[in-house]
């Protein structure tokens, strides 16, 4: 099974595509489906899932949340979770209250990287992201690899897709046949990040939707 584990939607203050788009786009890519991450929301859940049965996508609930310290990604969740600006350590109780599953997204990336050691969470995140799609350089993605291997945490890869067209890009790969089989293959880290980077011109779509030019999904 291959699925995507980092993708907005246009719930996203800073992405573009509809959940039709993104579906299609993953199909044509040749992945079993996405995890919705969206900045701060879960707006787009439901009509990700329900689109996801028609078109027999998975679909996997998640929020990208900004705590105080740099983003959080939760995955396998249940419901909306308001930590904007709250510490880290609150957010990712959070997230394991309800089952989720907690990992630190481009820890190593430039101006999005996590802004607190990585070594105060290790007892308490579930692992990172090792290979960011959208990020166009590999050196956050080297350091991050070598940072999950030293601390035996969980490596995931995600497109960080914010235009559909670059989903599917990078994935996680596993042998699953279902979403809780996936998430028991995360959880004993039997599983292989694959992809890409997506080309340079789609870092500019994130840019056009927060500036106004962009105002309906793609």
């Amino acid at each position: 099974m291959k699925i995507d584990l980092h993708c907005h939607t246009f719930s996203s203050y800073d992405a573009t595509s509809s959940i039709s788009s993104m579906i299609k786009q993953g199909k044509k890519n040749g992945i079993d489906g996405i995890a919705i991450t969206d900045h701060e929301n879960t707006n787009a859940w439901k009509e990700a899932v329900s689109e996801g049965r028609k078109e027999g996508f998975e679909i996997i609930l998640g929020e990208e949340i900004k705590s105080s310290k740099g983003d959080i990604l939760g995955l396998f969740m249940q419901h909306q979770i308001d930590g904007k600006g709250k510490d880290p350590e609150w957010v990712i109780n959070e997230i394991r209250k309800q089952g989720g599953l907690v990992f630190i997204p481009h820890p190593f990336h430039e101006a999005e990287g996590f802004k607190d050691s990585l070594e105060k969470y290790v007892g308490l995140i579930d692992g990172i992201e090792v290979f960011n799609g959208r990020r166009p350089f590999h050196k956050g993605d080297d350091i991050a690899e070598i940072f999950a291997n030293k601390h035996n945490l969980i490596r995931i890869g995600g497109s960080d897709s914010h235009y559909h067209k670059t989903i599917g890009n990078t994935y996680t790969e596993c042998n699953a046949n279902n979403l809780q089989e996936f998430k028991n293959e995360l959880l004993a880290k039997r599983t292989e990040v694959r992809g890409k980077k997506a080309p340079i011109k789609y870092l500019f779509f994130p840019i056009m939707k927060k500036i106004g030019l962009i105002q309906k999904a793609i």
